[in-house]
């Protein structure tokens, strides 16, 4: 929980900068920028937006994905390495599929929460788009920002339904909360409306998880057969700062895997917010990838990967030592 309020506001920053529609001008040239804007227009209240479904959801997710590489890890000693002992490895490519398995299933837990929370993160972006302020007001009302007390141009066409995510009580600095977006959601696309942007969670979690788990394996593994321990034998175990120093070179694995795939995902989660008129807010998953290549090239699908590499690392480092302490104990 703690991890998560320290890096919820990069996090913010990243989906913003994913977020940006094509086939308009940029809100912002860069994190810094973006960084900027978002504490000059919101204040710290802004980097925080939405961070109710993560810190709902974060606890659970990091509990099944560990019990779920596990769980794989057991099946398949039992399956395909009955002869290893119970303290003997897995083979790396074993445990790459373990890891991949395991962001498989918790990719599905996954999409709802990350489908609330990033509508949340870029709804005030259409407060400052830099347009006239009646106008900007009037597209967000349609776009689930209900304005009260201004004047809006009536004039405007409607926005398409799948783009109306509208609140019930909100004003010029409050949008839509997550119980509204929730309800908006299902009404318009149902259950599997919570789903939109799966294949792109499914990519991220499936090869990130791999790199996740068999970078921390590789590393601790590496570093143990390079420390002897008293008896002349190589280490069979990490320390606690070993096992930080894994976690993170797996944290930096993870998000230079596949972070295309979590770009296209955070533009199909928010374009019902962000998309320009006109724009189609259900295209699928190799549309959106298409389109983003187009308007920006390889720097659109990478927006925001720097910094996120850069968080994720001291992150990884504190779930893995937390993950080792608890294993320590033999709970």
């Amino acid at each position: 929980m703690a991890g998560k309020l320290f890096e919820y506001p990069f996090d913010t920053v990243k989906v913003r900068l994913q977020s940006q529609p094509d086939g308009a001008p940029l809100k912002f040239s860069g994190p810094l920028d973006c960084f900027r804007q978002t504490w000059r227009k919101e204040g710290v209240r802004g980097f925080y937006r939405g961070l109710s479904s993560p810190m709902v959801g974060a606890a659970a997710e990091n509990a099944f994905l560990f019990l779920s590489y596990r769980t794989t890890q057991n099946t398949m000693r039992s399956l395909f390495f009955p002869y290893l002992g119970k303290t003997d490895a897995l083979p790396m490519p074993a445990l790459l599929v373990c890891g991949a398995l395991s962001g498989t299933f918790t990719s599905f837990i996954l999409t709802p929460i990350e489908l609330i929370k990033c509508k949340m993160q870029v709804q005030n972006l259409v407060l400052y788009d830099g347009s006239e302020r009646s106008h900007t007001l009037a597209t967000a009302s349609s776009r689930g920002v209900i304005m009260t007390n201004v004047t809006a141009s009536r004039s405007s066409p409607p926005m398409p339904h799948t783009q109306r995510y509208i609140a019930m009580s909100v004003s010029p600095t409050r949008p839509a909360g997550a119980f509204a977006l929730i309800s908006q959601v299902y009404r318009d696309g149902g259950i599997l409306g919570f789903w939109r942007g799966q294949l792109g969670t499914l990519f991220r979690e499936t090869g990130g998880s791999a790199a996740w788990f068999g970078a921390y394996e590789y590393v601790s593994g590496l570093i143990r057969r390079r420390r002897i321990s008293s008896d002349g034998s190589p280490a069979s175990s990490n320390t606690l700062v070993e096992s930080m120093a894994a976690g993170a070179v797996a944290g930096i694995s993870y998000n230079l895997s596949l972070f295309p795939a979590d770009s296209v995902k955070s533009r199909m989660q928010t374009e019902s917010i962000l998309a320009a008129d006109g724009v189609d807010s259900d295209r699928g998953f190799w549309t959106v990838a298409r389109d983003m290549y187009r308007s920006g090239g390889i720097r659109a699908l990478y927006r925001g990967c720097g910094m996120t590499v850069m968080r994720a690392a001291p992150s990884s480092a504190i779930i893995f030592l937390t993950y080792e302490y608890l294993k320590s104990l033999d709970l």
